[in-house]
C-alpha cells in the first residue's frame, strides 16, 4: 500500500499550506485594490457647502495653472500636426514644419560642400551636416504654391520635372491633377534644345498655333535639369525648384529649400504644388462660369434698353 506524498515528504505539505495561505493573501489584496480603485473611480459627490467650495477651489487653481504655463508649452494643434499619409496618392493641402521634418527636408549635404549663397536657409551644422531652416522652408513654400494657383487661374500651362527613376512617378501624379490641358510632366532624360530648337523638333507641325513653351516649370531636381532651366531663362519662363545646401539659391527664380535627394520630400512638395494647381483650375472654371453669367445677361438686357429709348 503506497502512503500519501504529505506522509513521505514532511516539506511538501508545508510547503502547501503556505502557497495556499499566499495565495488567499493575494486574492484578499486584489479584491481590496480593486474595490479601492472602483471606489477612487466613482467621482465625488458634492453634498454639501463645504464640498462645493473646495471643488471650485481645486478648479480655480489648474485653471491658473494653465493660464501661467500655456504660454510655455506646445503649440502643435490636430491641424498642424503631421499624420502619416500617403504623400504620392493624397498629398496635404498646405504643408507644415512638422510634415517637412518628418520627409526629412532639412537634411543637407556636407558643410564643407555648402554653396557660400545658401547661407541665409541654413540653421547650422550637426554631424558635419547642414541643418536646412525649415522656418524658411515653409513660407517660400507657400509663395511657390500661391504662384502655382494665379498661373493655373490665369489659364497657364504647368510642366513638372523630375528625371530620376524615383520622381517620375511623382510628376506624373502631380501633372495628372490639374487636367490634360494644363498638366504636363516630364520624367526622363530632357533633351537640350527642347525649346530654343523647336523648330526641328516640330518639324511637322505649324507652331503659330500650338503651345509649346509652358507658362511655369516646376523642378524636383534642379541640378540635373541645367539646361533645361536655361532654355527657360532664354524664354522667359519662370521656374520653382527644390534647392539643396550645395546649389546656388540663384538657379531658380523661387527657390524652396530642402532636401533635394529623399523621394518623400519631392512628393510632400510636388503635392503641395499641384493641389495648389488643382485649385487654380477650378478657380478658372468658376471665372468661365461667372464670365458667361455676366455677358448673358448683358445681352437680355440690350432689347429692353432699345426698346425703351425708342
Amino acid at each position: 500500500m503506497s502512503l500519501p506524498t504529505a506522509a513521505l515528504r514532511p516539506w511538501f505539505a508545508a510547503s502547501t499550506r503556505c502557497s495556499s495561505r499566499t495565495t488567499s493573501r493575494s486574492v484578499a489584496a486584489a479584491v481590496r485594490c480593486q474595490s479601492t480603485a472602483t471606489a477612487s473611480s466613482e467621482p465625488r459627490r458634492l453634498e454639501t457647502q463645504a464640498d462645493w467650495e473646495d471643488f471650485r477651489l481645486q478648479k480655480g487653481k489648474v485653471r491658473t495653472l494653465i493660464d501661467t504655463f500655456g504660454e510655455y508649452g506646445s503649440t502643435q494643434t490636430e491641424e498642424t500636426t503631421f499624420h502619416l499619409r500617403d504623400s504620392l496618392h493624397k498629398p496635404p493641402r498646405n504643408a507644415t514644419v512638422s510634415a517637412l521634418l518628418a520627409a526629412g527636408a532639412h537634411f543637407g549635404h556636407a558643410s564643407t560642400r555648402m554653396n557660400p549663397n545658401f547661407m541665409p536657409y541654413a540653421y547650422g551644422t550637426r554631424a558635419g551636416i547642414t541643418v536646412i531652416d525649415l522656418d524658411s522652408t515653409l513660407p517660400l513654400l507657400r509663395r511657390a504654391a500661391n504662384v502655382t494657383r494665379a498661373v493655373a487661374r490665369a489659364g497657364g500651362q504647368i510642366l513638372f520635372i523630375g528625371t530620376r527613376p524615383d520622381l517620375k512617378p511623382v510628376v506624373q501624379k502631380a501633372a495628372e491633377r490639374l487636367g490634360p490641358r494644363q498638366g504636363y510632366y516630364v520624367g526622363e532624360r530632357w533633351l537640350p534644345g527642347t525649346l530654343t530648337n523647336k523648330r526641328e523638333f516640330f518639324k511637322d507641325q505649324n507652331l503659330d498655333s500650338v503651345r509649346v513653351t509652358p507658362d511655369l516649370a516646376i523642378i524636383l531636381n534642379p541640378v540635373a535639369n541645367v539646361n533645361a532651366i536655361r532654355e527657360f531663362a532664354l524664354e522667359n519662363v519662370p521656374t520653382i525648384g527644390i534647392i539643396d545646401s550645395n546649389v546656388d539659391p540663384r538657379l531658380v527664380m523661387y527657390p524652396i529649400p530642402a532636401n533635394d535627394e529623399n523621394a518623400r520630400v519631392a512628393e510632400l512638395i510636388a503635392g503641395v504644388l499641384s493641389i495648389a494647381g488643382r485649385e487654380g483650375v477650378a478657380l478658372r472654371q468658376e471665372d468661365l462660369r461667372n464670365q458667361v453669367f455676366v455677358e448673358d445677361k448683358k445681352a437680355r438686357q440690350r432689347p429692353f434698353n432699345g426698346r425703351r429709348g425708342a
